[in-house]
């Protein structure tokens, strides 16, 4: 099922109107999990840190063994040549993908060098300015590098991350405040996290348990830049309780307010609005 609607993809060496098929029964990818994907979004004519996220697929891919083949700059190139064919006014999602073709001698892992790669535009609104929602602890942690691939993008680490949302879906909630292998919280299912005590913004310290993202970097860099003190350090589910502001951080929606977690209840505060307002000012400014 597409995730959007006016689908592009780049497959082969050429754009291609619509889902198009790209992988085959037998491709590594499909039956051992070697995929790595990255997102970008395009919105109000600019898409913010497409460089950023293009250069991660290709880290991505290194994880997960997978030959990676195509330069950054020329991923780039690619996506903005596809994008001619969106308006201003039209909001896309760019997902740039590799997956491995063939297994190695050893099976499991993929053979060096035998790589599929796509690139998938789709136009999936922006939400809108006024959307929140909330959080509920859950019984699922995120993994460490010593048995998963944390520090990729990769496919496999979704069904976690879907089991999450499951379950805090059916506590009533819309998203789930997730903790590290030591019990301390590390992000939520789909975006990394922040918090705001006393005009203080910390956000966990990135310890190879998640995806630091691109997004939330970005964020750091406006609100310090702002002369906003952000703190990176360890957190736990009773700083979330004593918060004032929480807000999540990812590509899909770039600031997320929350107004409750687990009973707590939280204000759409000035600094989340700011941390909103000081991105959308960078994107529109950096283009």
């Amino acid at each position: 099922m597409a995730f959007g609607k006016n689908i592009r993809t780049f497959f082969e060496g050429r754009w291609h109107e619509g889902d198009v098929p790209v992988m085959r029964a037998a491709d590594h990818g499909i039956w051992q999990g070697s995929s790595v994907f990255d997102g970008a979004r395009f919105f109000d004519g600019v898409a913010p840190d497409l460089e950023a996220h293009c250069a991660r697929v290709n880290r991505s891919a290194e994880a997960l063994m997978i030959t990676p083949t195509v330069a950054t700059d020329e991923m780039v190139a690619i996506a903005r040549d596809g994008l001619r064919a969106y308006g201003r006014d039209q909001a896309v999602y760019i997902r740039p993908m590799y997956w491995a073709l063939d297994g190695s001698d050893l099976g499991v892992a993929p053979k060096p060098g035998s790589t599929g790669f796509a690139l998938c535009l789709e136009e999936v609104p922006m939400p809108a300015p006024e959307a929140t929602t909330t959080l509920t602890r859950t019984r699922f942690r995120r993994p460490v590098l010593e048995d998963n691939v944390c520090n990729a993008k990769a496919g496999c680490l979704y069904p976690n991350n879907a089991r999450m949302l499951v379950e805090a879906r059916s506590k009533g909630y819309g998203n789930a405040l997730v903790a590290d292998a030591m019990g301390n919280v590390a992000e939520t299912a789909t975006a990394n996290v922040f918090m705001v005590k006393d005009g203080v913004v910390f956000t966990p310290v990135a310890n190879g348990t998640f995806l630091s993202g691109i997004t939330r970097a970005r964020h750091i860099a406006n609100l310090r830049g702002d002369g906003v003190d952000v703190v990176e350090t360890v957190l736990t589910f009773e700083d979330f309780h004593g918060a004032d502001e929480v807000f999540l951080s990812g590509n899909f929606a770039k600031v997320t307010p929350v107004t409750e977690f687990d009973g707590t209840a939280y204000q759409v505060g000035p600094v989340t609005r700011l941390a909103r307002q000081l991105y959308w000012d960078w994107a529109r400014s950096a283009g």
